[in-house]
C-alpha cells in the first residue's frame, strides 16, 4: 500500500529548521514539517513565578496557538473569543513538560524561557513540530545566557524531538501529514530524548484499539525519525553560534 505522498513508511516530510527568524527573540526556529509550518521562539525573563521566587531554580513555559489562516478556512483568533480551547492548552502544556524534561532548572537559575509557538501553516504534525523547533529556540537562548554570564553551567541536559506515527490502511508509518492523519486507523506523537528516553507516548485508536506489535512498530519508526532530527536540531544550534 503507497502513502499518499509516495513516501516509505519511515520516511519523514521535508524538515528544515531554520534558526535566526526573529530578530528580536533571543532565541528562535522556524520549523518545516513539509507544509506545516511553526515559528518558535525563546524570551527569556529574569523572574520565576511565584512558586519558584527564592528557590534558585528556574522555569521553562510555552504557549502555542493557530495563526486564523492557518488551515484551509479562517478561524477566529482564540483572544477574539476570550480563552483559550482545550486543544491549545493541552499542546501547550505538553510542549512545556517536554521541554522542562531535558533542562537543568537550578542550572538556569532564577530564570523563565518562554517559549511561543505559533502554526503559520498545518498539514498535520503541529504539536511535534512545536516540540522539535522550540528545542532549538530554547538551546540557542541558554548559549546566549552561557555568553552573556547569566547561567554559569549549560541548563539543557540532553535533546528532545517529537514525531507523529500512525497505522494508515493497516500500514504503520512516520510523520502524517493531514490526509494520513485525518483518515489513519491509529494516531500517536512520540516525544523522545536524545539518549533514548521516552519523555511522553500519546496514543488512540482512532478507528479500532491497536495492538502492541503494532505499537512496537509505530516505537521504531519514531525512533529512527527522531535520530533524524536531533542531526537536524544540533545542526541549527552550530549555526546559529
Amino acid at each position: 500500500m503507497e502513502r499518499p505522498s509516495g513516501r516509505a513508511p519511515g520516511a519523514l516530510r521535508a524538515i528544515l529548521l531554520e534558526q535566526g527568524v526573529s530578530l528580536h527573540a533571543e532565541g528562535s526556529c522556524l520549523a518545516k514539517f513539509g507544509n506545516t509550518h511553526v515559528l518558535c521562539t525563546a524570551s527569556v525573563e529574569d523572574r520565576v513565578p511565584s512558586f519558584l521566587r527564592n528557590t534558585g531554580r528556574g522555569w521553562v513555559t510555552a504557549e502555542y496557538g493557530m495563526l486564523p489562516r492557518s488551515t484551509h478556512s479562517r478561524s477566529n483568533r482564540e483572544a477574539a473569543r476570550g480563552k483559550q480551547g482545550g486543544r491549545t492548552l493541552e499542546i501547550q502544556r505538553l510542549i512545556g513538560r517536554a521541554l522542562r524534561s531535558v533542562t537543568d532548572l537550578e542550572a538556569l537559575g532564577e530564570h523563565q524561557i518562554k517559549l511561543d509557538c505559533d502554526v503559520i501553516q498545518a498539514d498535520g504534525g503541529t504539536r511535534t513540530a512545536a516540540i522539535t523547533g522550540a528545542w532549538v529556540a530554547l538551546r540557542i537562548a541558554c548559549e546566549k545566557m552561557l555568553l552573556a554570564g547569566s547561567v554559569t553551567r549549560q541548563p539543557m541536559a540532553d535533546h528532545v524531538a517529537a514525531i507523529s506515527c500512525g497505522v494508515w490502511r493497516g500500514l504503520p508509518v512516520a510523520d502524517l501529514d493531514y490526509e494520513e492523519d485525518s483518515s489513519a486507523e491509529v494516531d500517536a506523537n512520540f516525544v523522545l530524548s536524545g539518549e533514548g528516553g521516552l519523555v511522553e507516548i500519546q496514543g488512540t485508536g482512532e478507528e479500532r484499539p491497536f495492538s502492541r506489535e503494532e505499537l512496537t512498530q509505530m516505537l521504531d519508526l519514531a525512533e529512527a525519525g527522531c535520530r533524524q532530527l536531533f542531526t537536524l536540531q544540533a545542526a541549527a544550534v552550530r549555526a546559529a553560534l
